[in-house]
């Protein structure tokens, strides 16, 4: 028999391949729009190169038909984890439709978006698996996520700026072609951290940041890239020698619905201390 708590994310957590049906979680898909062809957000490197992508949010008959779907397989709670509220309108549409569901559904803001709300998603599933209530569930998911902390270097501010995204970060636009920003996500935005006057300069600086922001904790890694993957299996295996108590390490391109918003040569650290 399942877990009696069933857990729902979105496909901005961006799992690694295989991870959603091994700890029995529901994945709805965000949208995007290529060329007038609207489809779910589950090819990754699409966004690299295509020009006017389109995203949107699941509706609320998506969440609701996955909601039922989670009843009728037994659960009789629900725990939906997703990102950042002030990124998208995800959160809404879950809670529209857990108004209407056959059992209790705990809608979690996230507060993050890529494998910040992926490992947020994986204690949660955890913890429904060892009995944990609803309550328990949806704690163990913002816990994870607050202690999370995803540093970002992106080649250009542009895709930011298109898709209205950028936030604080606007300030850097000014000097974007003079810089390469490095980014993190605060209070579920993506905000300013450092500029950095090249490429080389600001991926050693990610890299510090991110030995600094682990210290001596136990954490798992997502090293997450667009259209990057050489640089960010170079970074990983640099991570894995410097930080002394990794335990996992996934390394994966973002889809579409990030991608579009964050441009090729996107490189991304999610520390996630374990709870």
């Amino acid at each position: 028999m399942g877990s009696a708590v069933a857990v729902v994310t979105d496909s901005t957590a961006h799992l690694p391949p295989g991870f959603a049906e091994q700890h029995a979680l529901t994945v709805v898909p965000l949208q995007i729009a290529v060329g007038g062809a609207t489809r779910d957000d589950i090819s990754t490197g699409e966004a690299a190169h295509a020009l006017n992508i389109t995203t949107s949010r699941p509706s609320p008959v998506r969440f609701a038909d996955a909601y039922r779907a989670a009843a009728d397989a037994g659960a009789s709670e629900i725990v939906s984890v997703h990102l950042s509220a002030a990124m998208s309108g995800t959160v809404e549409a879950a809670r529209l439709a857990a108004d209407d569901a056959p059992v209790p559904v705990r809608v979690v803001d996230s507060g993050t978006i890529g494998m910040g709300l992926g490992f947020a998603v994986l204690s949660a599933a955890a913890t429904a698996r060892s009995g944990g209530t609803g309550e328990q569930t949806a704690d163990a998911a913002l816990r994870r996520a607050r202690l999370t902390r995803t540093l970002l270097y992106v080649d250009t501010l542009e895709h930011l700026r298109r898709g209205g995204r950028i936030g604080a970060a606007a300030t850097l636009l000014g000097s974007a072609l003079m810089v390469k920003p490095l980014l993190d996500i605060a209070d579920g935005r993506i905000e300013p951290l450092e500029k950095v006057r090249t490429a080389t300069r600001a991926l050693a600086r990610l890299e510090e940041l991110a030995v600094t922001e682990a210290r001596d904790r136990r954490v798992d890694l997502g090293i997450q890239h667009l259209a990057a993957r050489p640089r960010a299996e170079s970074l990983a295996a640099r991570l894995r020698e410097r930080i002394p108590h990794v335990e996992e390490v996934h390394v994966g391109e973002v889809g579409p619905v990030i991608g579009a918003h964050v441009g090729p040569g996107m490189l991304a650290v999610v520390i996630a201390p374990r709870l």
